[in-house]
């Protein structure tokens, strides 16, 4: 298997990204979209999850295909980011069509970073605008790293961010994923710069610094992050798409499984203090054809390798700013 062009989840054709940012919120805003509604599922697995419009990707739901996603920073207040991305939809004229009327459909997931050391004294709530201006932005080509809804978030011991990779199989299928990583736990081995996703990597698309040597305890007590009042600031949320035709149950079960990339990228993972959270999308441009099984399995598997290799880039790529209450990668001792 290998990359696609970009190594991005636009990869997967018909996608497009868009991110918006705040320097001084330290906070912000990914939508992904399509060039048409798409199939999605999502799967939660954190303690702590912020989301809209959830409930109705369940299997058996009315509604076949929603228009965007957004994963957006600022708690329950970044759930307003979908209102904005909602409103340049349908002004576009895009939507579900109920009588008269269309209505953009825009699930949404959110992480915390109000504790992250940005200006959070905002008189009117920012994110709506972020969200309509990431839409505005969505192209096939995007930053990762401290952009988006990446751009001020930590994990345990270094600052996080927005990262993507992409795969295609050995059937030709693309996988893509797309995650902000603001997790509780630590992306890599304790005292070492390498990643927990290194057995995974492809090429050097996050330092090519191979596996780590060193001994991860699990029940060490070094998992707290800095922030106001001892503030936690966790949750990742992410997404992983592909080209095949999936339908609602088989694209759950993709979100289920990509959680083990953040099983192996993360530790720990899934914590009462986390919202984490993937969605799982299907563009429908590939049909299965034989072995739907093998292929499905496949699939799944595709999606967890890339999300752990996603969260690794995500750390990897991420850049000094001013205010970061923790360092980045890229500023580690050698």
């Amino acid at each position: 298997m290998h990359t696609g062009r970009h190594n991005l989840i636009t990869d997967v054709p018909g996608l497009l990204v868009g991110n918006a940012s705040d320097a001084q919120l330290k906070s912000g805003v990914t939508v992904l979209t399509g060039k048409r509604p798409f199939v999605a599922a999502v799967d939660v697995r954190g303690g702590a999850p912020g989301t809209r419009e959830t409930d109705l990707l369940a299997p058996g739901k009315l509604v076949e295909a929603v228009d965007a996603l957004v994963l957006s920073g600022g708690s329950a207040f970044g759930l307003d980011a979908a209102s904005g991305v909602a409103d340049a939809l349908r002004a576009a004229g895009r939507g579900f069509r109920a009588g008269p009327a269309v209505v953009p459909i825009v699930p949404a997931a959110i992480l915390f970073d109000l504790a992250n050391g940005g200006a959070k004294d905002w008189a009117e709530n920012p994110y709506r605008a972020l969200g309509q201006a990431a839409f505005n932005s969505a192209g096939e080509v995007f930053a990762i790293g401290s952009e988006g809804a990446g751009t001020g978030a930590m994990t345990q011991e270094l600052m996080g961010g927005l990262g993507s990779a992409s795969i295609v199989t050995e059937a030709g299928f693309t996988v893509g994923a797309l995650v902000a990583v603001n997790a509780f736990g630590s992306v890599r081995a304790p005292g070492d710069r390498t990643f927990l996703s290194g057995p995974f990597e492809i090429g050097e698309e996050f330092g090519g610094l191979g596996a780590s040597a060193a001994r991860i305890d699990p029940e060490s007590p070094r998992f707290t992050k800095p922030g106001p009042d001892g503030g936690q600031t966790n949750t990742t949320i992410a997404i992983v798409a592909t080209d095949a035709a999936l339908d609602k149950a088989a694209a759950q079960r993709v979100a289920e499984i990509a959680h083990d990339g953040l099983a192996r990228s993360i530790l720990p993972s899934h914590t009462p203090f986390d919202g984490d959270l993937v969605f799982a999308v299907a563009t429908g441009e590939r049909q299965l054809g034989g072995a739907p099984f093998e292929i499905r399995m496949a699939l799944e598997q595709a999606a967890a390798l890339c999300l752990a290799r996603a969260v690794a880039r995500g750390v990897y790529a991420a850049r000094p700013a001013p205010g970061n209450l923790l360092p980045c990668w890229c500023e580690l001792p050698a």
